[in-house]
């Protein structure tokens, strides 16, 4: 499940975990709850979200919408929350992507403000072409706000799957570096931008993607 530790005096780090690191209630509401830690420090702060092994994340748990069909709108509610809250922060955000970032795992490193992707192997990935399931309205309006207009498109409608030196030439991610420069990389962005004021940042982000934050909070999902 993940949990939140503190690296230094400004920055936090969020673990996802050491698995494919997929959204269910109980590890949406460990997110949250990390958060809840990290938002109740008053100094200023950055967070980095972080994973381990192969994954970064694979998005909404199949497995469990499988045994638990009739909770389907409950699961995507609660990760559209998610979205939102990463999304309004009022603390800068780095994504540290050391393997796979797919569909909502993906989408969930496009909430942060910055993106420092492994170059040599792992894909960030928007397959939900291929898999039949268009993107929610909320969805939808997170990818696009968060992307460049082609970058949005053509990974939207092609499901393709990115390297990271490819994430990075398009604006999928900030950067991409070597394996073992991942974390100090990320490290480096939130060092020079942890200080910022939280109550400052909070409010632009919130004018700035008022309109997304609106479509994330939507419960109608307006999907076929």
């Amino acid at each position: 499940m993940p949990v939140l530790e503190q690296a230094d005096d400004v920055t936090f780090i969020l673990r996802l975990g050491d698995g494919e690191n997929r959204f269910t209630p109980d590890w949406i509401a460990a997110c949250n709850h990390a958060l809840d830690r990290l938002e109740a420090v008053e100094a200023p702060r950055a967070l980095i979200t972080v994973a381990d092994g192969t994954f970064w994340s694979t998005g909404l748990d199949l497995d469990w919408i499988g045994a638990n069909p009739a909770r389907l709108d409950e699961l995507v509610i609660a990760t559209h929350r998610l979205f939102a809250r990463v999304l309004s922060l009022p603390v800068v955000t780095v994504a540290a992507i050391q393997g796979h970032a797919f569909a909502a795992g993906a989408m969930l490193a496009l909430a942060h403000d910055f993106r420092v992707m492994r170059e040599d192997r792992g894909f960030f990935c928007l397959p939900e072409v291929d898999l039949h399931l268009p993107f929610t309205p909320g969805m939808n309006a997170l990818i696009t706000a968060r992307l460049p207009g082609a970058a949005a498109h053509e990974a939207m409608i092609s499901g393709r799957r990115y390297g990271g030196e490819q994430a990075a030439r398009v604006g999928l991610v900030t950067r991409a570096t070597a394996q073992d420069a991942v974390l100090s990389s990320a490290r480096d962005l939130a060092d020079d931008m942890g200080r910022k004021d939280g109550r400052t940042l909070g409010a632009i982000k919130t004018r700035l993607f008022a309109q997304t934050l609106d479509a994330l909070a939507d419960d109608s999902l307006n999907t076929p």
